[in-house]
């Protein structure tokens, strides 16, 4: 459980870290802006970091008390740069490094989940130099292709046919770690579709059903289209308080704190899917923990403050 805090001051000085090195370094430093901007409007005395290593080389130093990691992928999120700021003893938001290092690995997470009984689209883990053709064929049509160690939609690509298998590999392969192979769950517009459930503290968020222009929630989709449609909440009744549960059971599965964002997909029989976890989810303009809380009376700047809250948690 996180403290509540009432004076600025009590923060401490505090490093927004963002931007680094990662496929997602775009998206962080929009992130970053936000969160930066939302917490020195609330009289946090904030200052923006770029990267790890000039965050380390200032904590270090005793420039900062605590950490606002809003870092997407790479060190931020799996684990590298938990493990050094505890370390150094140094607070932080979010996940500890096991919540970090099993969310951004898709297929660890996902052999979690399936021991504990958690629906999960049935999934191949690719090494590199495996048969993928053989793999497709067991997983079968249509699935998806995906760089297991990557958020943001980076060098994911939907299948339908075997003659678009190898360009699909070869787009994943560009990004470091393992390929995740998966079925794709496919939804309708009236029962299904792709739904994400923003988690703070303890406190589930509404759902949020996305609606994208286009065939599928890609990057574009995600990042830079305005005519992607985001209801909120994206379910009603039982429907709602079902995958608002599985999402935090599965929040808990991964060792995961602070805050953060379950990735869901819902067939056309109502039945929910687990995606995967986002441990240091995007704070854009068009991004979705903002938008769940904005449903439930929280602004952007309150938003902000309670992530940074969170890093009072017990034992830090």
């Amino acid at each position: 459980m996180s403290k509540t805090i009432t004076d600025p001051a009590q923060f401490g000085r505090v490093a927004v870290v963002m931007g680094g090195s990662s496929a997602e370094r775009e998206v962080s430093l929009n992130s970053g802006r936000g969160v930066l901007a939302a917490l020195q409007a609330r009289g946090v005395d904030a200052h923006a970091i770029d990267g790890i290593p000039a965050l380390l080389d200032a904590v270090r130093a005793g420039h900062f008390a605590r950490v606002f990691n809003i870092l997407h992928g790479g060190g931020g999120e799996n684990g590298e740069l938990q493990g050094a700021l505890q370390s150094l003893r140094v607070p932080f938001t979010g996940s500890g490094v096991l919540g970090s290092a099993l969310s951004l690995d898709k297929i660890r997470a996902k052999q979690v989940w399936l021991s504990l009984g958690l629906p999960t689209p049935r999934f191949k883990a690719l090494p590199r130099g495996a048969d993928v053709h053989a793999a497709a064929r067991e997983i079968g049509f249509p699935l998806i292709v995906k760089p297991a160690w990557e958020g943001s939609s980076v060098g994911v690509t939907r299948v339908f046919d075997e003659k678009d298998l190898d360009a699909a590999v070869e787009l994943a392969q560009r990004y470091p770690g393992d390929l995740l192979m998966e079925t794709l769950i496919e939804g309708d517009a009236s029962e299904g579709g792709e739904f994400t459930v923003g988690i703070l503290g303890r406190e589930v968020l509404p759902t949020i059903k996305i609606v994208p222009k286009g065939e599928y929630y890609d990057y574009n989709a995600k990042y830079i289209a305005e005519d992607t449609q985001y209801i909120c909440p994206g379910l009603s009744g039982a429907a709602e308080q079902e995958m608002r549960e599985l999402a935090l059971v599965a929040f808990d599965a991964l060792a995961c704190s602070g805050w953060g964002r379950v990735d869901v997909m819902r067939d056309r029989h109502g039945k929910n899917w687990l995606l995967e976890v986002n441990t240091a989810p995007g704070m854009t303009s068009h991004s979705l923990v903002p938008k769940a809380a904005k449903a439930v009376g929280i602004d952007y700047e309150t938003l902000c403050w309670r992530v940074l809250e969170s890093s009072f948690r017990e034992g830090v």
